[in-house]
């Protein structure tokens, strides 16, 4: 007897009418036409059915602090950073946790179970570390939060940011981080890849350096990183996060910097709300789009995923912790609006995202971790179209959060009465 049966369940490989059979929290078969009993059957009516979605570049620290102390009026990323910067001193850790807490009930409503964060290590009273260290622990029973020790204002260029950095690591933050494009000069940012790629390895650690986050096309840390990690024999435990300087790259030099990348095994993870709001604004027009060359580096054989980055900070004034949304934006940005190029869109926003955490137990296959969310779509192209309602979302074979369909009623003369957006889907080949 199974703990929980969910029936004819569409996956996002293209299978359909699979059933998945959970006990202990595992998933114990998948397979069409299941019969066994169980304790709670579920019918998921033909829906997807997907392993949880995953954030692998956040800022819990900085999330739900829109106003304080004052709004970004310029939208820039460097007005971001100070505003942050005139907050930081001010907070207090039972405030932090509690807006982060809060920021964790959203992540669940959305189906996202697994999150890495950004902790700012600038301040040397490390209230930030300190705050967050305690979240992971409150809500280790239902979401996977790693912590990266990030040098917000420069490892060498804030006072005392080296030795901030390190006290962090040593108080139990999870990964590596840093700004080397945010340091005083080139030399000194390809130094601190070095250096922070020598702690990472020191340690036995993964590397998740902010890395290019700027429309200068001579800002090429990436490349640094990249001779680092295979310097430092760190092959997929790092990751590069924004990239947005390829986007201004000449296609000549990237022809030569993909290949290394590749080398090295990075993890890329573009974060395409934020990319394209806060770059290019010293562009008239032509304007550019701000987000890294994300085709091209899936077509390299890179491992990319989607990070939210922000929800109603110094930064981003929007957000609603939607993994949906961050890669229906994607889907424009990067002009990827085939059927494949959906699917990979999806895959990073999951499974790539999973890989890049090092999330062990992740999918839908027999021994994985009974992690599942149940979406009002069909398959992910719709998901991605609609940003599709959660309408299960469960936790080791436990369902943590539910939502109703979003379905609305008409009353127009001869037409239907309610309708679900979901249904309005073209017809597919061979169906009439």
């Amino acid at each position: 007897m199974f703990d929980v049966l969910i029936k004819n369940a569409n996956l996002p490989d293209g299978l359909e009418g699979i059933d998945i059979a959970i006990k202990g929290g595992k998933i114990a078969e998948v397979a069409p036409g299941i019969e066994a009993e169980a304790g709670e059957v579920i019918d998921a009516g033909g829906r997807l059915v997907t392993p949880p979605f995953v954030d692998p570049h956040f800022h819990m620290d900085a999330t739900l602090s829109l106003g304080l102390p004052r709004m970004n009026v310029s939208g820039t990323l460097l007005e971001g950073i100070a505003l942050w910067g005139e907050l930081r001193p001010t907070l207090a850790r039972e405030a932090l946790i509690e807006r982060a807490l809060r920021y964790c009930d959203l992540a669940v409503a959305q189906g996202l179970l697994a999150i890495r964060s950004h902790v700012d290590t600038s301040d040397p009273k490390l209230v930030t570390a300190e705050a967050l260290i305690e979240v992971r622990e409150k809500v280790a029973p239902y979401i996977d939060l790693q912590l990266v020790a990030f040098p917000q204002d420069g490892y060498y260029r804030a006072e005392g940011g080296v030795d901030a950095l390190n006290r962090a690591l040593d108080m139990g933050l999870d990964i590596v981080g840093g700004i080397p494009h945010f340091e005083r000069t080139m030399a000194d940012g390809a130094a601190s890849v070095s250096a922070l790629c020598r702690i990472a390895a020191d340690r036995g650690m993964p590397v998740d350096m902010h890395c290019d986050e700027t429309d200068d096309p001579m800002s090429r840390h990436i490349e640094t990183l990249a001779a680092e990690t295979v310097r430092f024999g760190l092959q997929g435990r790092v990751a590069g996060s924004h990239l947005t300087s390829m986007h201004s790259m000449d296609n000549y030099y990237v022809s030569k910097l993909i290949p290394l990348m590749a080398e090295a095994e990075i993890n890329v993870i573009p974060n395409p709300l934020i990319n394209i709001m806060l770059q290019g604004r010293h562009d008239t027009y032509p304007k550019r789009r701000g987000m890294t060359r994300v085709r091209e580096l899936m077509e390299a054989g890179l491992n990319v995923s989607f990070g939210h980055d922000c929800v109603m900070d110094p930064w981003y004034s929007m957000g609603s912790g939607d993994m949906l949304e961050v890669g229906h934006m994607a889907i424009h940005v990067a002009q990827m609006a085939g059927i494949e190029d959906k699917r990979k869109i999806f895959d990073a926003l999951t499974v790539n995202s999973a890989k890049t955490m090092g999330l062990e137990g992740y999918g839908i296959a027999k021994g994985c971790n009974a992690d599942l969310v149940i979406l009002q779509a069909r398959d992910p192209q719709e998901a991605l179209r609609l940003k599709a309602n959660r309408l299960a979302v469960m936790r080791r074979g436990r369902v943590i959060a539910r939502a109703a369909p979003r379905i609305s009623e008409l009353h127009l003369e001869g037409r239907p009465v309610m309708v679900d957006a979901a249904a309005y889907a073209p017809l597919r080949p061979g169906t009439h």
